[in-house]
């Protein structure tokens, strides 16, 4: 894997930008490529700074496109495909997040580098027949966080971001998934307390 990773990573050297896009879309999809995508987008950032949006942009838009793949998947037929593979209870407790907190479930995932299995996410997602709409927006805003989050401290830092990001990954996105959680956990008690007034106004 780490041979084919460093051929694709070549591969979308020679192409540029669209290599990028890509990349992105096979690794969220039907191949694992660890880590390849963030490298990349902070390597295309640091030769041309200024371009540091339309990077991340194509990451981004790769990345949503793949997952996008494995979600249509997944509400053909995905949810036999995880019953074989993880624990019934697993899955359980995925479809009761999707059920409770609906697309906060995805954002924050989406965020974290790996280990984070977030291919798991978007099939329970799938599963859980989590509406288009509210997909394609969740994992956008947390994947765009991701690669232009990346791509920005490659525009302030050059080479030394690439250090700083393998080194304190998780101390970068963290303190951003902490902060979504506590808004979104928020958001949902107060659309959970409106739901009861019009359920108890209904019920007068």
């Amino acid at each position: 894997m780490h041979g084919l990773a460093l051929r694709v990573q070549a591969f979308a050297e020679a192409l540029g930008g669209p290599g990028l896009l890509l990349v992105a879309f096979f690794d969220s999809s039907f191949i694992t490529l660890p880590e390849v995508a963030d490298f990349l987008v902070v390597f295309f950032t640091i030769r041309e700074p200024d371009r540091w949006i339309y990077f991340a942009s194509l990451t981004t838009t790769g990345s949503v496109a793949g997952c996008y793949a494995l979600f249509l998947l997944a509400r053909k037929g995905g949810e036999a495909w995880l019953r074989r593979r993880l624990r019934e209870s697993h899955i359980e407790r995925g479809l009761e997040w999707f059920k409770r907190y609906g697309a906060l479930v995805l954002i924050v995932p989406a965020m974290l580098p790996p280990p984070i299995p977030f291919k798991i996410f978007v099939l329970l997602a799938g599963v859980a027949g989590l509406s288009t709409r509210r997909f394609l927006v969740s994992v956008a805003i947390g994947r765009g966080l991701r690669y232009g989050g990346e791509a920005l401290l490659a525009r302030w830092y050059g080479e030394r971001a690439l250090v700083f990001i393998n080194e304190n990954a998780s101390r970068v996105f963290m303190p951003a998934a902490g902060v979504l959680i506590v808004g979104g956990a928020a958001w949902w008690l107060w659309q959970r307390r409106q739901r009861r007034r019009i359920g108890a106004g209904r019920a007068t």
